[in-house]
């Protein structure tokens, strides 16, 4: 009886000490989960944390978007075309296209939002004839990719006009009747948003 009763507490107390050890595997195991689902979390949150900085970075500080205010770009730009521009090219040269903003002469105290062809910048003096030819430095200018004559626009900008540093004149590929630096003159480089690096039609989007 005594000998039964010793075995039993001996079987017991192994019974106990395995369940003892599964309860210890389990509670290691659910500790390593829930270690593992906190660096899981964690390594997410820093993910979208990089995400948010390169787009920040990409969109903010690099990339710039618009959309295209009016036709006086017609037909490269519609009204309405989703614009991309590179913030950080600000040294255009001729035949570029940019954005910027500009006061008018009828809203001298704010400014909109344009986008135009660069014809002409510093140290350049521009002519436009009555017969509306552009004229830079002298020499005729020949664009293969305007179907439209340049007239002046009277009582605004006088020509011919010589750029400062800093400045550039930009004109709409609509001649006839785009708002450029024929109505509200240069354009100053500190007002230039951008170069426009590509177009996303609005009827393609």
């Amino acid at each position: 009886m005594v000998r039964d009763a010793k075995k039993r507490a001996r079987e017991q107390k192994k019974l106990e000490q395995q369940n003892n050890e599964n309860q210890s595997e389990k509670l290691r195991r659910k500790i390593k989960r829930s270690e593992r689902s906190v660096k899981d979390y964690q390594y997410f949150i820093l993910r979208l944390l990089i995400f948010i900085v390169v787009i920040w970075v990409l969109f903010f500080k690099l990339i710039g978007v618009t959309h295209m205010p009016n036709n006086d770009m017609y037909p490269r730009l519609d009204s309405g075309d989703m614009v991309l521009f590179y913030r950080l090219d600000k040294d255009v040269v001729a035949q570029d296209i940019i954005a910027f903003e500009s006061a008018t002469p009828e809203h001298p105290d704010s400014k909109e939002l344009f986008i135009c062809r660069v014809v002409a910048v510093a140290g350049d003096t521009v002519e436009i004839t009555d017969a509306g030819q552009l004229i830079i430095n002298g020499n005729a200018v020949i664009e293969s990719n305007i179907f439209y004559s340049t007239p002046r626009y009277v009582g605004y900008t006088e020509f011919p006009l010589t750029l400062g540093e800093g400045e550039c004149f930009v004109l709409s590929d609509s001649r006839n009747s785009g708002t450029d630096s024929r109505y509200f003159g240069p354009v100053k480089k500190e007002n230039i948003l951008g170069t426009v690096i590509t177009i996303l039609r609005r009827n393609n989007l």
